[in-house]
């Protein structure tokens, strides 16, 4: 028979729960004011922001540049002007005939739609029930209002988030100051914090750096090579929209997972519609290609360290992301999730014990003869 409860360890364990409960509420307050300090400074971080995800990118060019003994100020200052050079020259070759055709791309996909709905309806699924219908119509307003979302954010970039050219102008100039001054950083952090601070926050800032170049430039190169090659495909194929196509290809790179299905998908209702079911089962064949490409190839290659999360993580944070802040959300969820596991790994090391090293075994005594 199982014995009565000891009074002792009960009242133990009640005031033990009760004291982790208390921690995590005020851990969870924490996290929400500090959440609604970062909303109420949205305008200010969103261009910090920008500017660091631009910087991971310029950032290699200015540190050659460096090392040739180039002046850091100079060396920013040459790299910028090329970067405002290249996004002008993207803007001219490939925004403008984006912008053009955007109202085709969205239309091509509601229309994409209804083709499938009407297959459904058809022999042999026959769907036909009322819910069904209701669920498409939703999906049919939500990816439409996706689509152009996407292709808005494509054309106007960072101009269209928080007060135009405002946040794109202060996005530039801080762009530039990191790269000029980026060294100096945390050297100037530690000297202003006191005590173990002065250690562990600038170790923890050099590692979120580090993560944080790797995943975007990754991000960047991967995306490139997707859009260059599916492009083709549908070039090949005979598809229209190639280069818008290619374009949301390249953008939504920067979501995993979620962002390659996205624009695979809206390729595979483009080719429905215009070349019919042959054209986008062949499209449909070159993007699962191209996607084994690159989770076996081109990811194992150009992201050698990775950013350790696992890809169920990924997943549910670009939900969560998109559900909170939209495409927005969705770009940002993975950085974050990655700067959050780096914080974690760090208070880990911290908080374990260190391995003991193995002590050598001391040689047997031989006896004397």
């Amino acid at each position: 028979m199982a014995g009565s409860l000891n009074p002792v360890k009960t009242r133990t364990a009640l005031r033990t729960s009760a004291r982790i409960s208390l921690e995590t509420l005020l851990v969870l307050l924490m996290t929400g004011v500090v959440l609604w300090i970062l909303g109420q400074m949205w305008s200010v971080i969103w261009p910090l922001v920008v500017a660091l995800l631009l910087t991971t990118l310029t950032w290699p060019p200015v540190r050659w540049l460096r090392k040739r003994g180039w002046k850091p100020a100079l060396a920013a200052a040459l790299v910028t002007v090329l970067f405002l050079l290249v996004l002008a020259g993207t803007v001219v070759l490939i925004a403008v005939p984006v912008a053009s055709q955007s109202p085709e791309l969205a239309s091509g996909v509601v229309d994409g739609i209804q083709h499938l709905r009407e297959w459904a309806s058809g022999p042999p699924l026959n769907i036909g029930d009322d819910q069904v219908t209701s669920a498409l119509d939703t999906a049919l307003d939500r990816i439409q209002n996706s689509v152009g979302d996407i292709v808005n954010y494509t054309v106007t970039g960072v101009s269209t988030v928080v007060n135009g050219l405002v946040t794109a102008i202060l996005a530039l100039f801080l762009m530039f100051f990191f790269l000029k001054d980026g060294p100096r950083f945390l050297p100037w952090l530690a000297r202003q914090l006191p005590g173990r601070l002065a250690v562990d926050v600038p170790t923890v800032a050099g590692r979120s750096w580090d993560t944080l170049g790797a995943f975007v430039r990754s991000q960047a190169f991967v995306g490139l090579l997707d859009a260059v090659f599916i492009g083709l495909g549908l070039w090949i194929v005979g598809v229209p929209l190639v280069l818008p196509l290619a374009v949301l290809t390249f953008v939504t790179a920067f979501v995993p997972i979620v962002g390659a299905l996205f624009a695979g998908f809206v390729a595979v209702l483009i080719a429905l519609v215009s070349n019919g079911w042959t054209d986008a089962l062949i499209v449909l064949a070159i993007i699962v290609a191209v996607q084994q490409l690159e989770g076996n190839v081109f990811q194992p290659m150009v992201q050698s360290r990775g950013l350790g999360l696992h890809a169920a993580v990924v997943l549910l944070a670009v939900t969560l992301g998109g559900s909170l802040a939209g495409i927005v959300g969705s770009l940002l969820a993975v950085p974050i999730a990655a700067l959050i596991a780096v914080f974690w790994i760090y208070v880990r090391e911290q908080l374990s014990d260190p391995v003991p090293e193995p002590v050598p075994d001391e040689p047997a005594e031989v006896p004397a003869d």
